[in-house]
């Protein structure tokens, strides 16, 4: 790149965060200094970078976005004793929480949190090379603190839904979730349709799974076409415990999501789940990286698409397994059915292994629809349509099965019907 491309993109830059907020939550002061020393001198990824080869995000940079530092002055808690715990974002601020919380859970705004409880807020996120997560350290709206103390078991799901209203919003919010040892919980995080236009959600979610713990997190994505979704998912698994994620992905005109799990101890099981259905001229794009980094552990990764029309999709997830991490079972598998010829899929499943005594595997598999089969289903006195349903939802159903919440699966298969008519 040329020195004139260069200050070009820095300009780019410049102008993206000129009408932001800095940020008013507690970071500690290290990492707010990184942030801005990485938006001095980064430019936007262009697809000559490797992790972006597929994503072109100059409609994002082409934005004029404004956002506010947020604050939690209208902030309500209500309580119900009934239900899930029900937490609500507009614009990248928390407005409601409701419900009564358990003895040894903790959830407030980050503007609510001190500085103590904040001190390791950023850790487990890499900030070098990364403009999105820099924009989303340095201008954070808000987030959600939510420690879970050892011995606590919160059988309650804690739901979390998020709101865009007008347009040309930025949306820059972060989850630090603390679960200590011998603990558990289990989150839905919620996108749903919005009423913004020209707007762009930039999330990251912190996650410390305690040893003998188990998290839980479900994720829908459904935003109107227009806007945009950038998600950036850091999880550190200490020993014994156990996390699972699974991602659903059905609206928005851009989403990405980079899912980054740490897998720091012995006898950690990790299961990654992800669907996704498109339309249109829809653009998914899903990196995940499983850096097993200790014995005896386990995990699954299981990415299904249904790609139509114009729409694209991407997949690179890679897994790693280090040289101390012996006996390590890790499996990968990406799945992909395109509905027309326009159709576009790239799929890059990856292995880097440096122990010796692993069982490791993983496949990438993209077709069409089975014409054999839509024949046989017609032969019995079903419809094209119905038999295309059939085989789609064959296909995409045990991805969707995954998901813990009985109320996000019924919300799924609701949007699904209404949106391309399958039962």
């Amino acid at each position: 790149m040329n020195m004139d491309t260069h200050q070009l993109q820095s300009e780019k830059v410049a102008s993206f965060i000129s009408n932001l907020q800095t940020t008013s939550i507690q970071f500690p002061k290290e990492r707010i200094e990184l942030a801005e020393k990485v938006l001095s001198q980064i430019e936007f990824p262009t697809s000559r970078s490797e992790a972006w080869k597929y994503t072109r995000v100059a409609k994002i940079a082409n934005l004029t976005l404004v956002n506010g530092n947020g604050t939690t002055s209208n902030l309500q808690y209500t309580h119900s004793a009934q239900g899930s715990i029900e937490i609500t974002i507009e614009n990248g601020v928390v407005t409601t929480i409701t419900g009564d919380l358990p003895v040894g859970l903790t959830i407030k705004s980050m503007h609510d949190c001190s500085a103590f409880e904040l001190k390791e807020l950023g850790q487990l996120v890499p900030l070098e090379n990364e403009i999105f997560s820099s924009i989303n350290t340095l201008y954070l709206q808000d987030g959600l603190f939510i420690h879970v103390a050892a011995n606590c078991i919160v059988e309650k799901s804690i739901e979390v839904t998020h709101h865009i209203l007008g347009a040309n919003q930025l949306a820059n919010f972060r989850n630090f979730i603390i679960v200590e040892k011998n603990s558990k919980a289990s989150l839905v995080y919620n996108y749903i349709e919005t009423e913004g236009t020209a707007s762009f959600v930039n999330v990251v979610n912190e996650v410390m799974v305690g040893e003998n713990s188990s998290v839980y997190i479900d994720k829908l994505q459904n935003e109107t076409d227009g806007n945009f979704h950038i998600e950036t998912d850091q999880i550190l698994q200490n020993k014994n415990s156990n996390f699972t994620i699974n991602t659903i992905t059905l609206g928005g005109s851009f989403v990405r999501n980079n899912l980054s799990i740490a897998v720091a101890g012995t006898n950690c099981e990790t299961h990654l789940n992800g669907a996704y259905v498109l339309e249109d001229q829809q653009h998914v794009d899903n990196h995940t990286t499983v850096d097993h980094q200790m014995a005896h552990c386990v995990s699954n990764e299981l990415y299904k698409g249904i790609i139509g029309d114009k729409a694209t999709a991407v997949f690179n997830g890679k897994v790693f397994v280090r040289k101390d991490a012996q006996k390590v079972n890790a499996y990968q598998s990406n799945a992909n059915i395109l509905l027309s010829d326009n159709a576009t899929v790239n799929s890059k499943p990856e292995l880097e292994i440096y122990a010796d005594d692993v069982k490791c595997s993983h496949g990438s598999t993209t077709g069409q629809m089975d014409e054999q089969a839509i024949f046989y289903l017609r032969a019995r006195g079903l419809s094209e349509k119905s038999a295309k349903q059939l085989l789609v939802g064959a296909f995409i159903g045990d991805a969707l099965e995954k998901i813990s919440s009985e109320k996000l699966k019924t919300e799924i298969n609701t949007i699904l019907l209404k949106k391309f008519g399958w039962e």
